[in-house]
């Protein structure tokens, strides 16, 4: 898999997060926790691909 796929995998995987994170917060009675971890999870990713972007001199995109 070349770092441009990679990279591709980890924005998607980063906005299906977002979408994820967004519908717990929106429930009547989200789950604290999940989101707690999901926002971790999120910040994770975010993290990865800003070294794979600065490592490879490409522009962040958000």
């Amino acid at each position: 898999m070349s770092l441009g796929t990679h990279l591709d995998e980890l924005v998607e995987k980063h906005r299906a997060l977002e979408r994820t994170l967004e519908e717990e917060m929106q429930r009547p009675y989200a789950d604290d926790l999940r989101i707690a971890a999901l926002k971790k999870r999120k910040l994770h990713l975010k993290d990865e691909i800003q070294r794979i972007r600065d490592g490879e001199g490409l522009l962040q995109v958000h």
